[in-house]
C-alpha cells in the first residue's frame, strides 16, 4: 500500500464522550486504501476522510487533512500533543480564515457564545485543512478542481456533557443510533444526492461525483452543526464504502448490538457486511458508544 499509515490504531480509545474504535480496510477490489481515521481522546475529536486522486495522492490527501484539521484545533485550544504523524509545535498557524456567518449557521439565534466560539474555530480549521492542500496542489501544477482531495466528516465535544459539533465534507457519513432508530445526520455532498432532492428523472448522475472535497479548489463550505448527546447514543462514522451498497436495515441491526465491550466485533461485522454485499471500495467504520447514565 505504498506509504499509506492508519493514522489512529484499531483499538479501543476512552473519550470523555464515551468509548471509540475504529477499523479500515482495503476491500475486496482495490490495491490500496485511501481512506483513514483518526481518535484522538485528549480532543474529543473522532474523524474519518476517503482519498482520492490515484492511489498515492489518495493515501496522501486524507492522512494530510486529518492532520491539518488536528493540528489547527490542538493548536487552538493550546493542547501541546503531537499531531498524528507530526512533530510540529502547537502554535495556530498564520491564516485568514473567510467570515462565518452565524445567520446562516444558527438561523434560531439558539447557541450559546461558547458554542459559537467552537463553531468558528471548526469552520476555520477545516478552510485551514483545505488551503495547505490546495496550495499542495496547485504548487504541483493542478488545474482547479484537479489533484487530490478527500472527504471529510467527524465529530468534536469540546466540553465534558456538553453537545458534540459534527463538520461535513463529501460523501462519508455521521449516523446516530438511538432509541431503536437510526438517522443519518450528514448529507451527501454529490450531484446523485442533488438530484433526488431536486426530483429528478432518470437516469441520475453516477453516486460518486462530489459537490465539493478538501484540496481540489480554494474555496469550500463544510456543513456544520451541533448535536445533543444522550446517554448510550451510537455514533458511526464511516467512508461511502461501507454504506454504498448495504440497506440502512443491515447497518442497524449491528449497531443495535453495539455493546462497551464489543465495538471491536461490531466493527468487524459492519466491515464484513459491506463486502458480502458487494462494496468495491475502501471500507472504514468508527463506532462511538457513549457512557450510559
Amino acid at each position: 500500500m505504498g506509504n499509506w499509515k492508519q493514522l489512529s490504531p484499531s483499538a479501543l480509545h476512552r473519550l470523555d464522550l464515551g468509548l471509540a474504535y475504529g477499523l479500515t480496510d482495503v476491500g475486496t477490489v482495490r490495491e490500496s486504501n485511501q481512506d483513514n481515521f483518526f481518535i484522538a481522546p485528549e480532543l474529543g475529536l473522532v474523524v474519518v476522510a476517503d482519498g482520492m486522486g490515484g492511489h498515492e495522492a489518495g493515501e496522501i490527501a486524507s492522512a494530510d487533512a486529518i492532520r491539518l484539521l488536528h493540528s489547527f484545533l490542538r493548536a487552538s485550544h493550546g493542547d501541546q500533543q503531537s499531531s498524528p504523524g507530526d512533530a510540529s509545535d502547537a502554535t495556530v498557524p498564520a491564516f485568514h480564515a473567510s467570515a462565518f456567518d452565524p445567520v446562516q449557521a444558527d438561523p434560531d439565534a439558539t447557541w450559546t457564545d461558547a458554542t459559537m466560539r467552537a463553531m468558528i474555530t471548526l469552520h476555520d480549521a477545516v478552510e485551514f485543512a483545505n488551503e495547505r492542500m490546495y496550495q499542495t496542489n496547485s504548487a504541483n501544477d493542478q488545474a482547479d478542481g484537479a489533484g487530490m482531495g478527500t472527504t471529510l466528516t467527524g465529530m468534536w465535544q469540546v466540553a465534558q456533557d456538553g453537545p458534540v459539533f459534527i463538520f461535513h465534507i463529501g460523501d462519508s457519513r455521521l449516523y446516530c443510533f438511538r432509541n431503536g432508530r437510526l438517522n443519518q445526520l450528514t448529507r451527501d455532498q454529490t450531484l446523485y444526492q442533488q438530484a433526488l432532492e431536486a426530483g429528478m428523472a432518470e437516469p441520475l448522475p453516477a453516486r460518486n461525483l462530489l459537490l465539493q472535497a478538501l484540496g481540489p479548489a480554494p474555496l469550500i463550505k463544510p456543513d456544520l452543526q451541533t448535536q445533543a448527546v444522550s446517554p448510550g447514543d451510537v455514533y458511526m462514522l464511516c467512508s461511502d464504502g461501507l454504506y454504498g451498497n448495504s440497506p440502512p436495515e443491515a447497518i442497524a441491526a449491528i449497531l443495535a448490538r453495539v455493546r462497551d465491550d464489543n465495538l471491536a466485533e461490531c466493527c468487524a461485522e459492519l466491515v464484513a457486511m459491506a463486502k458480502r454485499d458487494g462494496s468495491r471500495d475502501n471500507i472504514t467504520a468508527v463506532i462511538v458508544r457513549c457512557k450510559d447514565a
